[in-house]
């Protein structure tokens, strides 16, 4: 994987090449970033470039081409199949297989495609501390190709403590040339040892103009759509794609969140709980996801009372529905439902029962619908 495969982002990509030709490498560097900005391309692409300079067969080998090269390391969230043994704790190589294959189509896939690819059902994907005792033993080994060992490691704010605390280790005494390549979406939830020893990049939304490029270029969709979309993707190419597909989940959310509004302001609790029994049915990772989408609809809504069309960001659908809607969300109740919200990420991040956390978030709604 090269730099061009990557969707705008050339201030970073330009640092990241000038720590190389200036010699200031560091041995551990963290992306930061909102999901689909990219991150994972970057660190992916930067990666290739460190082992195809430094091997005799250069960035565009075979190896590299399949990420298959034998100083490229991935680490990434799993989970645990029925398949697998009691005492065994999971680790990135039970899955690599499904991780080429996604990354080779598009390296700009979310938890819940990951999820999909290595059949997860209601669980939460973790980096164990298996995994780190994998990665001690792997960059222990020296370098095949004479050079740089490379570890990119995605969402290290899911380690558990164990592997969190191997990993610091690891990162205060690093192997020869080895190079640490974190990917990160929440950097507050990792141990703050850890985030005091890596370089921090913060890798922001990309351009309108660059998503809109992409569109057309890549996927040759007309330019007004392509700006429509690029408008909406709000910096993210993940967002842009999902866009794209006819039935995306959005459409799902969003009749989620015009069902639960509509129940909510008529006050029709016995519709709530059938409601709430719906949500509860999908996995955490599409719970979260949907309560993402809340918020988004929620901010979306408050901000049409503006009547500036700058400020908004929803599709037709969406604006269809806010026309009417949006005034029930005010200064009185905005703030609230915000807070309820995270509340409600929280808990089902931390196992609550699913019935119960989105049961009692539709009975507050009632509440919070009618405070003006």
């Amino acid at each position: 994987m090269t730099f061009n495969e990557v969707i705008g982002q050339e201030e970073v990509k330009q640092r990241l090449m000038q720590m190389v030709s200036e010699d200031r490498l560091p041995h551990a560097i963290m992306l930061c970033g909102p999901q689909g900005v990219g991150k994972k391309a970057l660190a992916t692409a930067f990666a290739c470039c460190l082992l195809g300079n430094s091997s005799q067969s250069g960035a565009e080998s075979p190896m590299l081409q399949k990420l298959e090269h034998p100083d490229l390391h991935f680490t990434f969230p799993t989970i645990k199949l029925p398949s697998m043994g009691s005492e065994h704790m999971p680790v990135s190589d039970d899955f690599i297989s499904e991780w080429r294959e996604l990354m080779l189509k598009s390296p700009y896939f979310s938890m819940d495609e990951w999820m999909t690819a290595i059949g997860a059902a209601n669980q939460q994907a973790i980096i164990t501390a298996g995994e780190s005792d994998e990665l001690v033993r792997k960059l222990s080994l020296k370098s095949s190709q004479g050079g740089y060992k490379v570890s990119v490691v995605w969402l290290p704010e899911r380690m558990n403590i164990a592997c969190a605390n191997k990993l610091l280790k690891l990162i205060e005494e690093p192997p020869t040339q080895t190079v640490f390549i974190m990917v990160c979406e929440e950097p507050d939830k990792l141990l703050e040892t850890i985030r005091s020893r890596v370089q921090r990049i913060d890798v922001k939304r990309i351009d309108n103009e660059a998503i809109r490029k992409a569109l057309v270029e890549y996927r040759g969709i007309s330019e007004d759509a392509a700006q429509r979309i690029a408008r909406l993707a709000n910096g993210s190419w993940q967002k842009a794609i999902e866009e794209l597909q006819v039935g995306s989940e959005n459409e799902t959310f969003l009749d989620l969140f015009i069902q639960l509004m509509r129940l909510a302001y008529q006050r029709k609790v016995k519709d709530l709980r059938k409601w709430s029994e719906v949500v509860a049915a999908y996995g955490r990772e599409k719970q979260k996801r949907f309560l993402v989408y809340f918020l988004r609809m929620i901010r979306e809504n408050f901000m049409y009372n503006f009547q500036n069309p700058e400020l908004r960001y929803m599709t037709q659908q969406e604006e269809n529905f806010a026309r009417n809607f949006a005034r029930f969300i005010n200064e009185a109740n905005v703030l609230p439902i915000y807070d309820l919200t995270n509340k409600a990420i929280r808990d089902i991040g931390q196992n609550a029962n699913g019935k119960v956390v989105f049961f009692d978030f539709a009975l507050q709604m009632i509440v919070l619908l009618i405070q003006k």
